[in-house]
């Protein structure tokens, strides 16, 4: 219920579109932009193209991050983040996390749910191709960026937990709580810099988890 709820004040957040033609995706736009494609065929034979296209890396607490929905090349509507664009046969849903998007997914009126083609030539596209060129090395990536991310959240938390109990209420309450890692400053950063490395390697496979991810941010 809270997810229709969702779904439909996204729906009414969509404006439409100025009818300008979609740019093609250029090398230099890879670290601020996102495009991705969704093809459908009706009964009659006939397909249409939808494009999301999505400026990565602005500060979403603005209420000015938006995605723009192209029908076959020209711009068809737009919205503010999280959006929902209904098309023909269910909705086009999009969202952005602090590093890339989350979710670009078309989800049907039936539940069934299909992620977006990425541009070839985008990031997300580039990180595409190599997982169907190289499936082994690309499950190795997408390993090493969870247990970063796994590594990074047990430094967090050991290290928050530490901080609380060393309040004078708290420790007299429950004691205190040593971390068993002492990391120095320098080696603090280096993981911290790894997991966000690793939840943007994560959002250009639109991989997304709370407690990982959202910890990284």
């Amino acid at each position: 219920m809270f997810k229709e709820w969702r779904r439909r004040r996204a729906v009414q957040r969509v404006k439409p579109g100025d009818g300008r033609a979609l740019k093609r995706f250029r090398w230099w736009q890879l670290p601020f932009r996102a495009l991705f494609y969704l093809r459908l065929t009706y009964d009659d034979g006939r397909q249409t193209v939808y494009a999301v296209d999505v400026k990565r890396g602005q500060n979403q607490s603005s209420g000015e991050v938006k995605a723009h929905l192209f029908l076959d090349g020209r711009h068809h509507a737009r919205s503010r983040l999280p959006a929902a664009f209904p098309v023909p046969g269910g909705t086009v849903e999009v969202r952005m996390s602090a590093f890339g998007l989350k979710r670009c997914h078309y989800v049907t009126a039936e539940g069934t749910e299909h992620p977006l083609v990425p541009d070839r030539h985008s990031a997300e596209g580039r990180r595409a191709h190599l997982d169907r060129a190289h499936p082994a090395l690309s499950r190795w990536i997408g390993l090493l960026s969870v247990i970063v991310l796994a590594i990074s959240l047990f430094l967090l938390i050991s290290q928050l937990i530490g901080t609380l109990t060393q309040v004078e209420p708290v420790a007299r309450s429950i004691g205190t709580f040593t971390s068993p890692v002492d990391l120095p400053a320098w080696l603090n950063t280096a993981v911290g810099l790894g997991a966000v490395v690793a939840s943007t390697e994560r959002a250009l496979r639109l991989r997304y988890n709370w407690l990982l991810d959202g910890g990284a941010g």
